[in-house]
């Protein structure tokens, strides 16, 4: 990471939401910027700059030629765009080969969350051991789902706990495969609401609706999902909750759309209705 700072006089980050006419004219102002290198390629003609665009969904062939135009007038040659997505459609855009990023192993997956819950403790001494790894096996693979419980789970070492938070993640996923017939993570992945459930006040349910990142300088929620889901934060209808901020640059934290709704009771009976003062069945 250094390297590349080191290489650019300056770095300007986009996201999906933000490519509108206010960061396209930044473009025309001279960037506003997320990093900015005084030590090298001071002078004009020596500058470079790096634009990396992240994008939550697809790009129009609109959107990118304002980008691509706007680049070619105002950003100092020797410069580099880099755009990232879940979408293949983005390729027919680029002018050099495109790099594909695969999802990490199982393995490697479960050394990330073993170091987030348990970092160099001795393992053979973990009685948790095998609750992290059935738990890591449900989080299929997010990041995000591996901070938010891992954090959950680091702060509170106790053993009943844990199993609280297993029984739990297992219910939840099994209630909602049977309901929606996919993951809550996969639900995510596609943009749709996920139910996640609340842990402690089973009565409630929480609504993942979408979610999108900010930059470094913009405020994110005090609320966070785990506090939601896992503890007993009083919360109802729709709100923002964070659900991971991250600890490298450029600090993007990723927020998170959600709703609380109050579960309708089996035990509430339908209101017969009546005719001429009599109940029909």
């Amino acid at each position: 990471m250094q390297r590349v700072r080191d290489h650019f006089s300056e770095i300007l980050f986009l996201h999906g939401h933000d490519l509108t006419g206010v960061d396209l004219a930044a473009l025309k102002e001279g960037y506003v910027t997320e990093h900015q290198n005084h030590g090298s390629n001071s002078n004009k003609e020596g500058r470079r700059s790096l634009i990396v665009v992240e994008l939550g969904g697809t790009l129009t062939e609109d959107v990118w030629n304002r980008l691509y135009s706007g680049s070619i007038q105002h950003v100092p040659s020797g410069s580099k765009i880099i755009v990232t997505s879940r979408s293949d459609e983005i390729i027919k855009f680029g002018t050099t080969r495109p790099l594909s990023l695969k999802y990490l192993s199982h393995e490697a997956y479960w050394y990330f969350f073993k170091m987030l819950n348990f970092g160099s403790m001795d393992l053979e001494m973990q009685p948790r051991l095998r609750m992290a790894m059935e738990i890591a096996g449900m989080m299929t693979g997010c990041f995000i789902g591996a901070h938010v419980v891992g954090c959950l789970l680091r702060g509170n070492i106790d053993f009943h706990f844990w199993c609280k938070v297993l029984a739990f993640l297992r219910g939840n996923i099994k209630k909602h495969v049977s309901k929606f017939g996919l993951h809550p993570l996969d639900i995510i992945n596609e943009k749709k609401p996920a139910h996640l459930g609340r842990m402690f006040i089973p009565s409630e349910d929480f609504v993942v609706h979408h979610e999108y990142q900010r930059s470094s300088q913009e405020d994110v929620p005090k609320i966070r999902i785990q506090d939601v889901v896992y503890g007993s934060v009083k919360a109802h209808g729709k709100f923002e909750a964070l659900g991971w901020r991250s600890r490298i640059p450029p600090y993007h934290s990723y927020v998170t759309v959600c709703e609380v709704r109050g579960l309708k009771t089996a035990g509430t009976k339908r209101k017969r209705p009546m005719k001429n003062g009599v109940t029909l069945f």
